[in-house]
This record gives structure tokens, C-alpha cells and sequence, in this order.
């Protein structure tokens, strides 16, 4: 079953984050994903949104959303993302 990470930042350090991010596409590729969308101007239809970015990206399975998230590789570059934005990041089941 197709498996959604979503994360929804609030920017902290933005020199922090941006180095996350220029180092991000090394270690993704490495695991299946697709990136979906990476919007830091997303237009709020309904409520109140207090952050600056979503991240939404796929993977086959949860394996491998777990192995992206969980890899050596990526917990490398997360310390920069940890240091540059407050984030909630989920993962979501795909319908059947």
C-alpha cells in the first residue's frame, strides 16, 4: 500500500533548513520516493496554519517510507532540518 510523508514546517533557521535542503535529493533518491509537493507559500482555504512549508512525498510501501526516514543518511542531514524548522511530520496510509 502506498505510504504519504507529510511534514509541515515552521522555519526556525533558515540557513540551517536551506542546508538540509540543498542535501535532501542525495539521500531521497536513494529510496524510492516521489516527490510530490514542496510549497512554502501553500494558500489556506479553511482555518489557521501557523507554519511556512509542506512537504508531501510517496513511497511504495511502508518499509520504505520507514527505511527513508530511519536510514543513517537521512538522520545525517535531519540534525540541520531539527536546527532549522519546528516540524510535524506524519506519515499517511493511501486508499486501497
Amino acid at each position: 500500500m502506498t505510504v504519504y510523508i507529510v511534514a509541515q514546517l515552521k522555519f526556525t533557521e533558515r540557513a540551517r533548513y536551506d542546508r538540509y535542503q540543498a542535501r535532501f535529493f542525495d539521500v531521497f533518491r536513494k529510496f524510492n520516493g516521489k516527490l510530490l509537493a514542496a510549497d512554502d507559500k501553500p494558500v489556506v482555504l479553511e482555518g489557521d496554519w501557523p507554519r511556512d512549508k509542506i512537504v508531501m512525498m510517496e513511497f511504495p510501501d511502508a518499509a520504505s517510507a520507514d527505511a527513508f526516514h530511519a536510514s543513517p543518511e537521512y538522520q545525517e542531514i535531519a540534525i540541520d532540518r531539527k536546527a532549522g524548522a519546528d516540524a510535524v511530520v506524519l506519515t499517511v496510509r493511501g486508499l486501497r
